[in-house]
């Protein structure tokens, strides 16, 4: 259950709520957080239990007096309050698509609020470079203008980039993205919006932005991401603005949501009595998503066959990983642990590839010698992707610096047997649900040939096991549940 604390650990306070339908029917509470969530639902803030119920959002300047609502109006208020639309604007991702994290994410949310009357989506997506959404050639999409088309019901702007920017772009996309937030706001006179930021890039003009919306009768929420600042394809003076940028979107934010229980511990250990007035960020944790269904293709579908006939790959007899080829997800210890092993399978690398980065590791490991590693390119067909990974033998994961991974969630989801680097976000995700190894020399390879030995039924049993725990704490509609919560009921109390 939720418990709200000040700084770790804190006091707690539980709450509960009764479940409601899709269609956002809700009984108001005059406190807390409703609805039964997994475990590790928390929420976190300034503020201490007293002897009676302490509202979470209360403002502790405003001398703990609590807001008070007319007791004559009380109903009629309530009722206006369930019939308005609230307004979200989702800044951070370049598209609704499966093209990152929170691409999916937001994929995801607009997917199962589009029927959600009492919700309107605004998303920024990028016009123009990397990852743009083109709408004339996505299935479903409704043109407004040549600016402004509709996805899942969620109205979308699109943001040109100059490109000669280079990794500046996703500074230049974000601020763009926040000033059209605020012309919208006024140009439709929206009021008490919800402007929700991904990631902490803008930091340097996030006291402009906080205070501009907070002028238009908005709040801000932030999802801080990873540890971006942790990177290693960034120089030195980068990873410093990531991690100055990170401390001034905490401070200057209504609410910090964290994917990831760790994540919301750091932020706790490094900002607390840092935020604005010397508050402590207010957190709540709302894990990422994930699907355990099947993929809709069949064994024998002509496109799985064909690519395991193209990459040259057999059903479980591969290794897989898919996942960003940069440095911090740990390519180089896989590639060479794998080469140590007496494996007989192949290992099939599901990747954009960084030249630069693959020449380095050539020249280090000399892994074109060896033909069981596959470089099998990118799989954006989201239904092969998924069945790729439920004909795996076993997943490798070796991200260290994220939160809560997409690309792991989707692999307990799908692949019965997985080989995770152990550390603290991975352990958090799979518990005892996987098997996990170090980056010490001979550690992985080890396993990898444990694992060639075990048992089918041993194999089964963890593939189960994993699935279980993601349908009991990751699933989608869990996750779009606890946003619809905090967006329709928590928004209010955040002062």
């Amino acid at each position: 259950m939720g418990k709200i604390r000040t700084t770790p650990p804190g006091k707690t306070c539980h709450q509960t709520r009764n479940h409601r339908n899709v269609a956002g029917e809700r009984k108001k509470r005059d406190h807390g957080l409703r609805g039964s969530r997994p475990a590790g639902y928390e929420l976190h803030h300034g503020m201490e239990r007293g002897d009676g119920f302490q509202d979470p959002f209360q403002d502790s300047a405003g001398g703990g007096e609590k807001r008070r609502v007319d007791v004559m109006g009380k109903r009629e208020k309530e009722s206006m309050q369930e019939n308005r639309i609230q307004h979200i604007f989702l800044v951070g991702a370049k598209s609704l698509g499966a093209y990152g994290g929170y691409e999916t994410f937001i994929n995801k949310l607009t997917e199962y609020h589009q029927n959600n009357e009492r919700i309107q989506y605004h998303v920024a997506c990028k016009a123009n470079g990397d990852g743009c959404m083109n709408p004339h050639k996505t299935e479903n999409a409704q043109i407004i203008n040549s600016q402004e088309f509709k996805y899942h019901n969620a109205r979308c702007f699109r943001i040109k980039i100059p490109e000669k920017l280079g990794p500046a772009q996703a500074i230049y996309y974000d601020v763009a993205a926040l000033k059209e937030c605020c012309k919208i706001i006024r140009r439709d006179h929206i009021q008490n919006p919800i402007v929700y930021i991904m990631a902490c890039r803008i930091g340097p003009f996030a006291e402009h932005f906080y205070r501009e919306i907070h002028k238009l009768g908005g709040k801000i929420y932030l999802n801080p991401d990873g540890h971006e600042w942790k990177r290693a394809k960034w120089p030195a003076f980068v990873r410093k603005y990531w991690k100055v940028s990170e401390s001034m979107m905490v401070k200057w934010s209504d609410l910090v949501i964290c994917d990831s229980k760790t994540i919301e511990k750091y932020i706790h250990i490094c900002y607390d009595g840092k935020g604005i007035k010397g508050r402590d960020p207010r957190t709540i944790f709302i894990a990422y998503g994930a699907e355990t269904r099947k993929s809709k293709l069949s064994d024998a579908d002509p496109v799985f066959k064909d690519w395991c006939s193209e990459k040259g790959v057999k059903p479980f007899e591969y290794y897989l990983v898919v996942g960003r080829f940069v440095p911090e997800n740990n390519y180089e210890i896989m590639i060479r642990e794998f080469m140590h092993s007496h494996s007989k399978k192949n290992f099939a690398i599901v990747t954009n590839v960084n030249k630069k980065f693959l020449d380095e590791l050539e020249q280090k490991l000399h892994f074109k010698n060896d033909k069981r590693i596959k470089f099998v390119g990118t799989v954006y067909n989201q239904e092969l992707l998924m069945k790729i990974r439920e004909n795996a033998y076993g997943y490798f994961h070796g991200h260290e610096v994220g939160g809560t991974n997409p690309s792991l969630l989707e692999a307990l989801g799908s692949t019965k047997l997985n080989l995770l680097l152990d550390v603290g976000f991975n352990r958090e995700v799979a518990e005892g649900n996987a098997l996990y190894w170090t980056k010490e020399n001979g550690n992985l390879s080890g396993l990898i040939e444990n694992a060639d030995e075990m048992t089918f039924e041993k194999i089964e049993e963890f593939g189960r096991k994993a699935k279980e725990r993601i349908a009991q704490n990751y699933s989608w509609q869990d996750i779009v549940d606890q946003y619809e919560e905090i967006f329709l009921t928590q928004k209010e109390r955040i002062k």
